[in-house]
């Protein structure tokens, strides 16, 4: 089992100045967030409610590759370049949320080296377990194909 990333895992001191910048957001269940291949301009620390992470796969119409809940990031496609969504997400239901300006952020990353470092290893850290479990997700649906 793997451990999630939730914005707990950053150091308090980092935490804190990131959740200044955000502002308070809400969506109605099965509200699209993103679709992939489009422009990365923002992201969401999720309060309370659910988002599914998904993908487009060939003849699928999405296919969900994880659920994150309280606490979680919500994109990670904003911080590294061409700063496009590599997956698609959707809320399961009603969701409350941080949302963040990507370029704000970005910006504060650079004139800020030890929040940067702070930042960079938390969502390097959310992208390796993600990657994980697209990565189980998708062995699963390969094994569900082969059987059938």
């Amino acid at each position: 089992m793997t451990t999630t990333m939730k914005i707990t895992s950053l150091p308090a001191l980092h935490r804190e100045h990131l959740l200044s910048l955000g502002k308070d957001v809400r969506f109605p269940a099965a509200q699209r967030l993103f679709e992939e291949h489009t422009v990365a301009d923002r992201f969401w620390i999720l309060k309370t409610g659910a988002v599914t992470l998904d993908a487009r796969l060939p003849q699928r119409r999405h296919t969900e590759i994880e659920t994150l809940g309280s606490g979680e990031l919500i994109g990670l496609s904003w911080l590294f370049p061409p700063f496009e969504w590599e997956l698609g997400a959707e809320t399961l239901s009603p969701v409350r949320a941080y949302e963040f300006d990507a370029s704000q952020v970005r910006s504060l990353c650079q004139s800020d080296p030890e929040f940067g470092f702070a930042i960079s290893q938390w969502v390097g850290m959310v992208l390796t377990r993600r990657l994980h479990a697209t990565r189980g997700r998708l062995l699963d649906l390969y094994e569900f194909a082969a059987r059938a």
